[in-house]
Parts: structure tokens; sequence; C-alpha cells
């Protein structure tokens, strides 16, 4: 009886603090939509030429233009689409082999120095993950030129930062009993690392290798726009040219090649994991 009489004389305490929760909800969200609304019409809005669109006639008919295909463009396709495919495939293995030593720095269980080493792995982890592909591209085209070369290796620069991050976590959550044992047996620093932590981290990285490879598919599918070849070199031209038929048939062709790359790693994955 006195416990129901203590829970009737709190229901209007309780009553107010539901009252309390959804008037600070109302408010937070009429303040989201507020900002929302703000960021609307300022990037939107306020920031779109809507003269030049047209209207809705004019959108469709912009929209129009791509939808013929150039399938005579089909021909040309072939060696840039392989060309792309080989810049994804070269760029991860070469970001994988740069990936190591940034690994082996920047992991804290293991790196040489903790106060030198370790913060400079770590910086170079997040240089690599901080600049896009497209200016690491723009950076090697001036370097070395136009062609794939410049695409392959800004692939690689950007693979470093996710690949060499990953593993070092990897290396960091190692069980550190066979690593011990190894060294009270007097094994050396290369005899830790391939008989103690690769065996342990091994299929992380493998399976972070082939994820990365997907990603880079695309990112190789518009190294061409800055120059570095491939389909995005193409793609470039068809723009230029005002060929929207041609623009079409290479956006299917970089759709049907980022299919097969997500099939492949897929089963890639699941055969490591």
């Amino acid at each position: 009886m006195v416990s129901a009489d203590v829970h009737i004389a709190s229901l209007p305490a309780q009553m107010e603090l539901r009252r309390k929760r959804h008037f600070k909800l109302v408010v937070i969200w009429g303040v989201f939509l507020v900002f929302a609304a703000w960021c609307v019409q300022g990037t939107i809005i306020a920031d779109t030429d809507w003269s030049r669109i047209g209207g809705r006639s004019g959108v469709l008919a912009s929209v129009g233009r791509y939808i013929s295909i150039d399938w005579g463009l089909l021909p040309e396709l072939i060696v840039p689409t392989i060309e792309t495919l080989m810049m994804a495939t070269v760029g991860t293995v070469l970001g994988c082999v740069f990936s190591l030593p940034v690994a082996w720095l920047g992991a804290a269980n293991v790196t040489p120095s903790k106060f030198v080493l370790y913060p400079i792995g770590r910086f170079l982890m997040v240089l690599s993950r901080s600049v896009h592909e497209i200016v690491w591209a723009l950076i090697f085209v001036s370097a070395v030129g136009l062609g794939a070369l410049p695409g392959i290796l800004a692939i690689a620069m950007r693979s470093v930062g996710f690949i060499s991050k990953i593993t070092a976590e990897a290396i960091e959550n190692i069980d550190a009993k066979p690593v011990e044992a190894i060294r009270a047996t007097g094994g050396n620093e290369f005899q830790v690392m391939y008989f103690g932590i690769l065996p342990q981290i091994y299929p992380v990285v493998l399976a972070t290798v082939i994820f990365e490879w997907d990603i880079n598919i695309r990112r190789s599918a518009v190294m061409g726009l800055v120059g570095a070849g491939g389909l995005g070199l193409l793609f470039f031209r068809q723009m230029n040219s005002f060929n929207y038929g041609g623009v079409t048939m290479v956006i299917l062709a970089i759709l049907v090649l980022i299919i097969l790359g997500e099939i492949v790693s897929h089963y890639l994955r699941r055969a490591v994991i």
C-alpha cells in the first residue's frame, strides 16, 4: 500500500521530467533545422545560377544529352580499361611495400624509438590520408610527366596511410607471448617480425590490402582527369569534345570495372577470412 502511494506521488515528477526531455529534444531539432535551412540558403539557393539552368526543361535537355551511347567508342576503351586496372593493382602493391616500414615505425610496441620514430611514422600515416589522390597525381605528373606512372605513384602514396595504420594497429594488438619467446631464445628483430608478428597479422593485413585494391580501382578511374592515364583521360577527352554519348560510354566502362572489382575483392576477402 505504501509503495503504491509512493508511486502515485512520483507520477507528477516523472511527467515533468518527460516534458523537459521533450522540450529539449524539440529545441535541438529546431536548431538543427534552422542551421540546415541556413546552409541550403547560403550554399545552394543563393550560390546557384538558376537562370543558366533554364528551369525543368533545361535540366531535362541537359540530362537527355547523356542518354545516347556512343558504341563506336567501345574499341578505344579496351586499352584504357586495362591500364586503369593495372594502375590500381601496381599502385596497391607498391603502397603495401611502402606501408611496411611506416607501420613498423608507427606501432608503439615494436617501434625503435617511441619519442622520435613513432611520431614520424604516425605523421606519415596522417600525411598520406590527408592529401587527396588527385593532389598526389598532380604532384607526380609535374615531377615525372604524363602517363600511368604518376597515377601509380599517386595511388601508392594514398594507400600508405590506410594500410600502414591498420597494420600498425594489428601489430599493437598481437599476443606478446610468441614475441617474448623468440627474443628469449636469442632471436633477432627480423626473426621476431617474421615468426612472431607476421603470422598473427597476416589475415588482417591481406584483407586490408584487398579492400584497398578495391578502393584504388575507383581512384585510378579518375586519375586521367589530371593526365595520369586510364579511363579518366579518355573521359576528359570526351568531355572536351562535347561527345556526350562518349562520356556515357566511359562512365559505363568505369561502372563495369568497379563492379568486377567488387566481386573479385568480395571473394578474395572471404577466402582470406
